[in-house]
């Protein structure tokens, strides 16, 4: 297989955005099907109380395992009706990872640009992906991605998307706003503090597509193999709190040679305490914020009472042969704004990643990657283990049909 940069690029835009069809006569329309199929092995140290050691397989380790529709009618003149559905589900044991679509949405596309309504990429997800990417065959590993702690998810429900560029895509936009639907706390304040108890369920039914106001945008600039980007996305939480999440950042790529660095911030504004009913929204719009910048796939740790994060990303990629790709990222974390100074810190995070393209469709990849905290002493990767480092491994094999 004769692999490259363009190749491998365009294999991750497949993943993230609707694929070009072929061109088709007016009022027809084309249906595609698609996914992607990876399960990998992962041991990682440092897991549970005891800080054992825990080897798993997962669902998805370079990519999380999905399959997508996409529809496509023309409509003459230069425009077309989209149509995009795409589920996840874990190739381990065959569950869904989500009991609904992660990508909902319809649309139209014309000479003056895209308007698509449904549940879709936010702006900042598409910046970073198509501007500053880590890996261009992937582009992020799903096992370990820290920059997309600072995305807001990602994803985002109840948005209508704007987006345009020019014929040769030097230039490309896009504005985002969505809807909250009258989502609060409201249906949580009665009878404070013991509703206290329902706020881990609020969450999960919340993050689970659940709505949220949202306006932001991004802008790029692509030619000679420069790539730079940037983009602003403004989250109004249920209990009224907004988070403003920016990021800025570019790539290079010269032959073999694949460059890439950026930079992203949270800050939440939490509102003043001033009575038991606003601090407990301030509590539940934590606990959602703390579901985003946790987790160990996205390379979190615990936020506490820390209200700003931000992140530096730097990396290289080198394609050592037309199969072999190599990647290598460094990521810098900072906490602050912990009235108790106890979650003010700083986090490392590293990960190298072998792909071997046995095909177009079908790659093996081997990764190691590590995390290591200092600063606030409450600060850990996660509530069981306590833990303030821990290193994993991860091979795996991937199928894109």
């Amino acid at each position: 297989m004769q692999s490259s940069y363009k190749n491998t690029l365009a294999l991750a835009a497949l993943m993230v955005t609707t694929p070009l069809l072929h061109a088709q006569a007016p009022g027809t329309s084309k249906v595609q099907l698609w996914g992607i199929v990876d399960a990998a092995v992962r041991h990682t140290n440092n897991e549970g109380p005891g800080q054992d050691g825990k080897t798993q397989m997962l669902g998805g380790g370079m990519s999380q395992s999905r399959w997508g529709i996409n529809v496509e009618e023309d409509l003459g003149g230069g425009s077309k009706a989209l149509v995009v559905l795409e589920n996840r589900f874990n190739a381990d044991d065959g569950t869904v990872s989500t009991p609904f679509f992660q990508l909902a949405h319809v649309g139209l596309q014309g000479p003056y640009g895209r308007i698509t309504a449904g549940r879709q990429w936010n702006v900042l997800f598409d910046v970073v992906t198509s501007t500053y990417a880590s890996f261009p065959y992937s582009p992020y590993m799903e096992a370990y991605k820290p920059e997309l702690g600072l995305a807001m998810g990602a994803r985002t429900s109840n948005m209508l998307k704007y987006a345009i560029a020019t014929p040769d895509r030097t230039w490309a936009g896009a504005l985002q706003y969505s809807f909250d639907e009258n989502n609060s706390t409201s249906a949580l304040e009665g009878g404070l503090p013991g509703s206290a108890a329902q706020v881990p369920d609020y969450v999960r039914s919340t993050l689970g597509g659940g709505a949220w106001k949202t306006a932001g945008g991004y802008l790029r600039y692509a030619a000679n193999g420069l790539a730079v980007g940037g983009g602003f996305m403004r989250t109004t939480l249920p209990g009224g709190t907004d988070v403003d999440a920016w990021t800025v950042g570019g790539s290079y790529r010269t032959g073999p040679w694949y460059f890439n660095m950026g930079y992203g911030l949270n800050k939440a504004k939490y509102a003043a305490v001033t009575s038991p009913l606003v601090g407990f929204r301030n509590t539940v719009d934590r606990a959602i914020l703390g579901q985003f910048w946790s987790g160990q796939t996205n390379g979190g740790f615990l936020p506490g009472d820390a209200d700003k994060r931000h992140l530096i990303k730097v990396g290289v990629g080198y394609q050592l042969t037309p199969q072999l790709n190599l990647g290598m990222h460094y990521f810098r974390g900072k906490q602050s704004g912990s009235t108790s100074g106890a979650f003010n810190g700083n986090t490392n995070f590293y990960v190298a990643v072998a792909d071997y393209a046995f095909s177009k469709r079908t790659d093996a990849y081997f990764g190691v990657d590590h995390t290591s905290i200092s600063g606030g002493s409450a600060i850990t990767l996660d509530a069981v283990s306590q833990a303030r480092s821990r290193t994993g491994i991860t091979v795996g094999i991937r199928h894109r049909f």
